[in-house]
């Protein structure tokens, strides 16, 4: 009886509707789903040091603790960080009332130059409220702090993540990184999200210093505030450019006039765009290994489902995805030619073998050009004695001796 097939129309609807239910479950339990994974991702990030630890035959409460230690260190020290500078920013908007008000009123002078009425101006400006930039940056860092302020609950699966490293580190080896299906795929997950994270923190702290000191040359207020914006939004794909950009052009108007907005615009283009689009790049290879439409998608899902968390952790969210449903099926290698923009790499399984040259089954004695064997006990490359002729060509027999 011939095997009945599901139609394909109906796997993608069921995929699709699954796939629905899933992202509202997760986003149901956002709170919990969002510091799992950033745990899970900073577990990762620190495993050369606890690799460099194991090979120098370090002990293990050691190769434990130090991860840890340096977890901690950084979430306390981003957690304090932000707190200040969140306070100093609500602190300083409401002081800008005036420059934002006298904004406003230049330009509603120069639209009626332009010929526009006052009716059109003043619908446009209820429309446009330069502040809501300095309002998205503050709700951004404020959500940020908050997932950041569940540091107990952080803390707890660090420790748990990090007693269990070691174990499934072992457990993996045990396995081999090349057997096939999900082994290999988490693998690899796990060194694209470790490359990913290098390479993206190594320039965003160069990007961010380099923010820093053409803030600070400019006279723009909070310039450190805006250099650990800068730092978190080169994590988010796409955009992220754009919204740390925002909120310190639109200070430097407020503080200094459009020739100071300009040159903040001028000197984030010239270090990001520079540093971003040529040179981490080169750096950072295939690693992620997702086109530029499907990181802008996963960026509008992920920040959807869990918030601002999921715009920072898109990407790593997404190679996770991809290692979950597609990596770890041979049969789905069409998904990852779709998601990656690329095509496969030769499958070195199926190519043909290279021709060879017909193989001669007789012996090596018998084959054209061979030499001949050498005698028993004789030395090495000796000739065989002449073999004795046959048929009529053999010799007669020796005489018999006469009887006496």
């Amino acid at each position: 009886m011939a095997e009945q097939r599901i139609p394909r129309a109906l796997t993608v609807l069921l995929g699709t509707a699954a796939a629905i239910v899933v992202l509202a479950g997760i986003r149901e339990v956002s709170s919990i789903v969002g510091p799992v994974v950033l745990a899970l991702i900073l577990v990762i990030a620190v495993s050369p040091v606890r690799e460099w630890l194991t090979d120098r035959r370090a002990p293990g409460w050691l190769i434990i603790a130090a991860p840890l230690a340096l977890l901690i260190v950084f979430l306390l020290g981003m957690v304090a960080v932000l707190t200040l500078s969140i306070a100093q920013l609500a602190v300083l908007i409401p002081t800008y009332s005036a420059q934002l008000n006298q904004l406003v009123e230049n330009a509603q002078r120069w639209a009626a130059r332009l010929g526009y009425g006052s009716a059109e101006i003043g619908r446009a400006l209820e429309s446009f409220d330069p502040g809501q930039l300095l309002q998205l940056a503050q709700q951004l860092l404020s959500g940020l702090l908050g997932v950041l302020s569940s540091l107990f609950l952080i803390a707890v699966l660090l420790l748990a993540m990090s007693l269990d490293a070691p174990k499934f580190a072992r457990a993996l080896g045990h396995l081999g990184v090349n057997r096939a299906g999900p082994i290999a795929a988490l693998v690899t997950f796990a060194q694209q999200v470790r490359r990913y994270l290098i390479v993206s923190t190594f320039f965003g702290l160069i990007c961010a210093v380099l923010d820093v000191a053409a803030l600070y040359i400019l006279g723009v207020p909070l310039p450190l505030l805006w250099g650990i914006l800068a730092l978190i939004t080169n994590y988010i794909p796409n955009i992220g450019f754009v919204i740390g950009l925002a909120p310190p052009a639109l200070l430097g108007l407020l503080e200094g006039g459009p020739r100071t907005m300009i040159l903040v615009i001028v000197a984030y283009a010239a270090i990001n765009v520079v540093i971003q689009s040529f040179i981490q790049p080169k750096f950072l290879g295939d690693a992620v290994g997702l086109s530029t439409t499907v990181t802008f998608l996963s960026l509008i899902l992920w920040t959807f489902v869990l918030g601002p968390l999921g715009a920072l952790l898109a990407i790593p969210l997404s190679l996770l995805t991809r290692a979950l449903l597609v990596d770890s099926d041979p049969g789905a290698e069409w998904a990852a030619v779709l998601l990656s923009g690329e095509p496969p790499p030769e499958d070195r399984r199926t190519a043909p073998p290279p021709e060879k040259e017909a193989q001669d089954k007789r012996p090596a004695s018998e084959r054209p050009g061979a030499e001949p064997p050498a005698p028993a006990g004789g030395p090495p490359g000796a000739s065989a004695p002449p073999a004795p002729p046959s048929g009529t060509d053999r010799p007669p027999p020796p005489p018999a001796a006469a009887p006496h």
